[in-house]
């Protein structure tokens, strides 16, 4: 786990090119005997969200050859379709168990400080920009661990084990694309995790998290009409100004009373000129809330707010979906197995149940699909000693952690497998 985790964090790769990353679990996952859907089979082109530019494609693919990627098997994986499904059948009849694990890693350097521990053990991001700053090589290294796990027992359980390995979780981009493409169908359990979330100590472990945050991410475009700002100033069309008025706007929308809500501004870019009205502006912004009827409250809200400073400033408009996740809580009944499961692991210290996550998560879009269809769904953390806090350039997690994963994962595999939860 450790080596495939640094080898991982090594090769960072950003949303939607983890060309890397997806062949390495392949050649993994083939090599043990898994049956595996890839690339298009488990993807829904039309449904992906916030795609980054053909150039990042292109040099993420060159890349991860460079590195030794297989040529003919990374194009199953080129240009925004690096996510893969991977099937294990038991010898006797049973639920259908999904468990997830995202590939991707962060925009952002990585310290360079010569104490940052992928620094001295010289596993730091080769890709510079790029950096696992929120433990997902951790995740999909447990995601190889659990396959090594249940490949051994050559199907002697009960059911169906699914392992689900998706792109762009960052930004909420990339779960509602395998949603749509029915990887989630059939299933009867789901279960995710996360390293270090509310649970910052190693020996630490939430058994499943409540009130993970639905998202939308927008991009917000203004075109105005640019003029000399001294000359003919009556003659342009600020886009900047409406971006300000929005922004300003957005910010004073009433909270929802039944639900926690929130905005957040990231971005604010226009205009070229000192003495130029500005013709574009760029906004970047964010939603949450914990259950649809705010988000969707917070969303027609925030809509009005930006179409009205354009109509103010007679600006033209355009919005882009950038990504986006339901909320989600996890069911009682697979905290409680989580935690039972927990409390066996000699190296586990304290367990909590049922924690308020307070941020969103891509995953709470496949546990609302399986939930949907009447299953059952937990997404539980992994604590952590951490370096440095999640998306910082100096976050790194307690290798040690890892094994304490594994086992909890394979205790609730073996629980879910062994017959119905009550």
């Amino acid at each position: 786990m450790i080596a495939d985790r640094r080898d991982l964090h090594a090769h960072a790769e950003p949303g939607w090119c983890e060309v890397y990353a997806a062949t390495k679990v392949y050649d993994a996952l083939t090599t043990m005997g898994w049956e595996i859907r890839a690339g298009a089979a488990v993807i829904d082109a039309d449904a992906r969200l916030g795609l980054p530019p053909q150039s990042d494609f292109d040099f993420f693919f060159a890349r991860a050859i460079e590195n030794g990627a297989e040529a003919d098997l990374a194009k199953t994986f080129r240009d925004g379709f690096t996510g893969l499904v991977a099937v294990w059948k038991g010898r006797r009849s049973g639920p259908v168990v999904a468990f997830r694990f995202d590939l991707d890693a962060n925009r952002g350097a990585e310290s360079e400080r010569a104490d940052h521990v992928p620094v001295a053990r010289r596993f730091v991001s080769m890709n510079h920009g790029v950096h696992h700053n929120c433990g997902h090589d951790g995740h999909t290294s447990l995601g190889l661990a659990l396959a090594r796990s249940i490949a051994a027992l050559d199907g002697n359980f009960a059911g169906e084990i699914r392992l689900i390995f998706q792109p762009a979780e960052e930004g909420l981009r990339g779960a509602r694309a395998m949603v749509t493409a029915g990887v989630l169908g059939g299933v009867d359990y789901f279960v995710g995790c996360h390293i270090g979330i509310q649970a910052t100590r190693t020996g630490e472990v939430v058994s499943g998290y409540t009130t993970i945050l639905g998202s939308d991410k927008l991009d917000v475009h203004f075109h105005g009409v640019g003029a000399h700002a001294a000359i003919a100033p009556h003659e342009g069309r600020n886009a900047l100004l409406a971006a300000c008025v929005a922004a300003q706007n957005l910010m004073a929308i009433p909270r929802h009373g039944k639900g926690d809500t929130r905005i957040n501004i990231g971005t604010l870019v226009g205009g070229n000129a000192r003495n130029t009205v500005p013709a574009e502006a760029t906004m970047t912004i964010e939603l949450r809330a914990e259950d649809a009827d705010s988000l969707a409250y917070i969303n027609e809200a925030a809509r009005r707010v930006i179409e009205g400073a354009a109509i103010m400033h007679g600006v033209e408009l355009t919005m882009e979906v950038a990504g986006g996740s339901g909320p989600a809580s996890s069911d009682p009944e697979l905290d409680a197995v989580v935690a039972a499961v927990a409390a066996q692991v000699s190296q586990v210290t304290h367990v909590v149940s049922q924690t308020p996550f307070k941020g969103s998560e891509d995953a709470a879009e496949m546990m609302r699909a399986v939930q949907e269809q009447g299953g059952k769904a937990v997404y539980f953390g992994i604590g952590s000693d951490l370096a440095a806090g999640h998306h910082n350039a100096a976050f790194d997690f307690d290798e040690a952690s890892l094994a304490i994963g594994l086992d909890i994962l394979c205790g609730v595999a073996a629980t879910l497998t062994a017959g119905p939860i009550a």
